[in-house]
């Protein structure tokens, strides 16, 4: 028995996944995030932050704090998501987080049915910010390694170079002011 791996699959295979969102809509919903990251770390969590917009590209349905190591900003958002929309909607819905998903979080979002995934700076960047800090073992597992393993091709955009160094500063920030 032999499977078929997804990435060798016709474009055609896949479902459309709606209204592409522009640069503009990119940066701003990124920067969104970053607001909602911030929040977080003022609520005592890790500054990671996520929004949900609609396939209109300008609604946004939900934001999302990181709420502790096991649940990401990412993931409980998809959680969430996933209980209010159908998986129909949500393929069409852009997820915009300010740091690369984990492949937890990449695989929440891929298993609630969000077709896009958006993301400020790479994982690889978080590890320059955080170290080898014990609260985040960043893991050397891409967003793109993950997807590229689904039966259903999500769009993955990011780093953005528009707000990299902006996420950057805020993880940089928040990661000197504890101690490991």
């Amino acid at each position: 028995m032999s499977l078929t791996n997804p990435s060798k699959q016709n474009a055609s295979d896949f479902p459309e996944q709606g209204l592409a969102p522009t640069r503009e809509q990119i940066v701003r919903h990124l920067r969104r995030a970053s607001v909602v990251a911030e929040r977080a770390t003022l609520m005592g969590h890790h500054p990671f932050g996520a929004i949900l917009v609609g396939p209109d590209q300008e609604t946004v349905l939900i934001e999302q704090g990181n709420v502790d190591t096991v649940n990401h900003a990412e993931s409980v958002l998809a959680r969430i998501a996933a209980l209010n929309f159908t998986p129909q909607y949500l393929w069409s819905c852009t997820l915009y987080t300010t740091v690369e998903p984990c492949c937890m979080c990449a695989g929440t979002a891929y298993w609630a049915n969000i077709g896009r995934v958006v993301f400020g700076m790479t994982e690889e960047r978080l590890l320059q910010a955080t170290g080898n800090h014990a609260e985040n073992p960043t893991m050397s597992v891409s967003s793109q390694y993950v997807f590229d393993h689904c039966q259903k091709r999500v769009e993955l955009i990011g780093p953005v170079a528009e707000v990299e160094e902006e996420i950057m500063q805020v993880q940089r920030a928040f990661w000197a002011s504890r101690s490991n």
